[in-house]
């Protein structure tokens, strides 16, 4: 990184800096008018997010839409919708005073300030003006770093953003990790980061060396638990849908499948038949790209460390970055493929008969961003959730609740801290601040 690049982030910052101090932003009307002009500029690139969206991930038109450009409309509709009443001051009860004087207690929510957010490549326009509308709503300012894994995608990020906004209130600063190092050396007032445990511990300890709040959005490996009472139909198409998304680069899919034993072989025959029907010519670039080459070298090596396991797919191409929906049996806690969250269309299914050793398995490990359970017994889903930690969790589904605007979204421990979408994005982003007054 030049000295000019350098001596431009800095200015941008400051110019933030001074934006927020002008008090402008914690107008609740200048935030719903910000938000409007951007979900109109937004809007009108949809089809270069779709195009920039095939070329970096290989995502199809029906895919972009849904889950990167509808989701944040959705979103931001509904914050829009909303804020006035959510930005109310809340009235509390109150202790006695002292005197007996009369006492009004409230709370109310107060932006932090200027806000850093790091997006991350998986879902690179979900990902990162979700979290963007949030900080905006809450009357904060923003600096963006789109992720340099999908640069076509980043470059329309920049585009939307300098049409939107004034740069004193939200910028793109585009880079790798020369840039994020310089962004985080300077005093935000709160970090947003989405992206893997081992970059989110950088990011923390950058954060804690100048007491910065922030919400860390991370991973892991998210089980999927099959009873023998599933509907192995519906628990095969659903999880597919979790699993082969955007070529299995989601944080929250589906890592890995326990199924009772006595329906295992059922259920693969199901897996195989439905692959088969799903992807008539082979799932081999039908699910998206992943991200750059060495991923693909490194998805490769879970398959060439044991390929007695792969029983379904397998198959790659380096060059155009596509990779088989695969599947692994037989596998094992020790196998390579267990070591660490996959994110890519490899799906290893393990068995259980005795559920108290699976969970003991499952609750000795890190704890996960997302967990499911298939099982027509209710009972049988509430023990688990009961004896489980995790993020989030589905019953029946998966990853449909990232999605919502209704539900909290976050991890937990290794796997994130935080909570964010709709009113707990507005409340992510805000500081609580306790208001007591004697009259």
């Amino acid at each position: 990184m030049n000295k000019e690049t350098e001596q431009r982030i800095k200015e941008i910052f400051q110019q933030q800096k001074s934006f927020f101090k002008t008090n402008k932003t914690k107008d609740i009307e200048f935030r719903k008018a910000q938000l409007r002009k951007f979900r109109e500029v937004f809007s009108g690139h949809t089809n270069e997010l779709c195009e920039a969206l095939d070329i970096d991930l290989g995502k199809s038109r029906k895919e972009a839409e849904y889950v990167e450009i509808q989701i944040v409309l959705s979103e931001l509709d509904y914050l829009l919708e909303n804020v006035d009443e959510w930005a109310k001051p809340i009235p509390v009860e109150s202790k006695p005073h002292p005197t007996g004087a009369e006492v009004v207690s409230t709370i109310t929510h107060e932006p932090y300030g200027v806000n850093y957010i790091i997006g991350p490549f998986n879902y690179p326009v979900q990902l990162t003006f979700s979290p963007l509308i949030g900080a905006l709503i809450a009357g904060n300012t923003a600096i963006i770093k789109p992720s340099e894994n999908t640069p076509h995608v980043a470059k329309v990020l920049e585009d939307i953003v300098k049409e939107s906004f004034e740069e004193s209130y939200v910028a793109v600063v585009q880079g790798a990790i020369e840039e994020n190092t310089l962004l985080l050396s300077l005093p935000f007032d709160y970090i947003f980061f989405t992206g893997s445990p081992n970059v989110g511990k950088i990011v923390m300890k950058a954060a804690a060396e100048q007491l910065i709040p922030l919400t860390l959005e991370l991973g892991g490996k998210s089980p999927t638990i099959v009873h023998h009472d599933a509907d192995l139909d519906k628990a095969v198409a659903r999880i597919s849908y979790g699993k082969w998304i955007n070529c299995g680069q989601t944080c929250v899919a589906p890592d890995y499948i326990y199924i009772h034993e006595s329906v295992k072989d059922a259920f693969v025959e199901k897996f195989k038949a439905y692959l088969k029907t799903t992807y008539p010519d082979g799932s081999l670039g039908k699910i998206g790209k992943i991200v750059n080459q060495n991923q693909i070298k490194h998805l490769a090596g879970y398959l060439e460390s044991a390929p007695e396991k792969v029983i379904y797919g397998g198959s790659y191409n380096p060059e155009t970055r596509h990779f088989e929906a695969t599947l692994m049996d037989h596998v094992n806690w020790n196998d390579k493929v267990m070591q660490q969250e996959i994110f890519g269309p490899i799906l290893p299914i393990m068995t259980y008969t005795d559920i108290d050793e699976t969970l003991e398995e499952i609750n000795s490990r890190p704890k996960p961003l997302a967990l499911y359970v298939f099982a027509e017994s209710q009972a049988f889903a509430d023990d688990i959730l009961s004896r489980t930690t995790s993020g989030d969790a589905e019953i029946n589904s998966a990853i449909i609740h990232v999605g919502s605007h209704y539900l909290p979204f976050g991890g937990v421990g290794t796997s994130g801290m935080g909570k964010y979408h709709g009113k707990y994005s507005f409340e992510n982003f805000s500081h609580t601040r306790s208001v007591l007054q004697v009259k």
